[in-house]
């Protein structure tokens, strides 16, 4: 198939691009950036210069590519456009990415029906963030938590944004687990070296993650098979951060995380961090095993925190 990625230089779309060109498939990749075109081609990928927000720039890269499908890997987490972690003020951390799930979805999706592009899949999120109700693990078929009243809230309401568009026009929404692998948690793991990213309360909190060559692939066969609907892209062991935090942190040569009572975490880090830290809940990936014939390279953070981050 013809793939187009929009998004190919961040660092899923790294891991994407090359499974893609790989299995046969002709991609066109875009970046922000003109400097990493090269980047781009040396994967095997066409490369174009696109600027998400710009419902113009969308439109024109789409209907000349005139793909098969559409995947929308559009984000700005990184901290060369975010910043540093800022999860007391996510909000504002996640500015730009949330106009990329906003207004960018909107743009592609337009492009897309331009185009009379058959397929889209879009990345989604499934971390810490389900209904923090019932039991700590959810499916497909519970809802995520939008964290009202919070920092977290915009961000949520921009995945739910991608969701329903995507939905509604018949296609799959990924949701990824917390990302890790090259280039994916090194703000993560600069904090937990300095000893400043702590434990909150009992750090009973779920979290799932997913390695990025194990995310990259479960996206290729989304792709291959016209996936339609929501999907898990988990690892096996949804966690507590009392588990995977330290053993994070054993990885990297650190020191084991600091634990906050939770009302010095809410003054400290927030009231998103505590609610990650001991209400989050964790997810199940046995649709997207069982539907897509999904096989995971790390089935476990526990290996996988060891295999790319020691």
């Amino acid at each position: 198939m013809k793939v187009f990625v929009a998004g190919g230089t961040g660092v899923l779309g790294r891991r994407l691009v090359p499974q893609l060109v790989a299995r046969g498939h002709l991609v066109v990749a875009t970046t922000t950036s003109p400097a990493k075109l090269d980047l781009l081609r040396e994967m095997g990928a066409d490369a174009v210069v696109m600027d998400g927000l710009n419902a113009e720039s969308v439109h024109d890269a789409v209907v000349k590519a005139s793909p098969d499908v559409v995947v929308h890997q559009m984000t700005a987490i990184s901290p060369v456009h975010a910043g540093k972690p800022d999860v007391k003020h996510m909000d504002r951390w996640f500015a730009r990415t949330i106009r990329l799930r906003t207004a960018g979805t909107d743009n592609l999706l337009a492009a897309a029906a331009a185009a009379e592009v058959p397929h889209v899949v879009a990345q989604s999120y499934a971390s810490w963030n389900g209904i923090r109700e019932g039991g700590w693990v959810k499916t497909e078929d519970d809802p995520l938590d939008l964290h009202v009243g919070t920092p977290a809230h915009p961000g949520m309401l921009a995945i739910k944004h991608v969701e329903q568009q995507v939905l509604a026009v018949d296609g799959a929404a990924l949701r990824y687990g917390g990302l890790y692998g090259p280039g994916a948690v090194d703000d993560q793991v600069e904090l937990v070296r300095k000893r400043q990213y702590p434990l909150i309360g009992d750090g009973g909190g779920y979290s799932s993650w997913i390695h990025l060559d194990d995310a990259a692939s479960a996206t290729v066969l989304a792709i291959e098979q016209r996936a339609r609907g929501v999907f898990n892209i988990v690892d096996d062991e949804p966690a507590p951060a009392r588990e995977w935090l330290p053993h994070l942190a054993a990885c990297v040569g650190a020191k084991p995380p600091m634990t906050l009572p939770k009302w010095l975490g809410r003054m400290l880090a927030g009231s998103v961090a505590v609610a990650m830290m001991t209400e989050g809940r964790g997810f199940s990936n046995t649709k997207a095993k069982r539907e897509l014939g999904w096989q995971l390279r790390y089935p476990s953070w526990r290996e996988g925190f060891r295999a790319a981050l020691a």
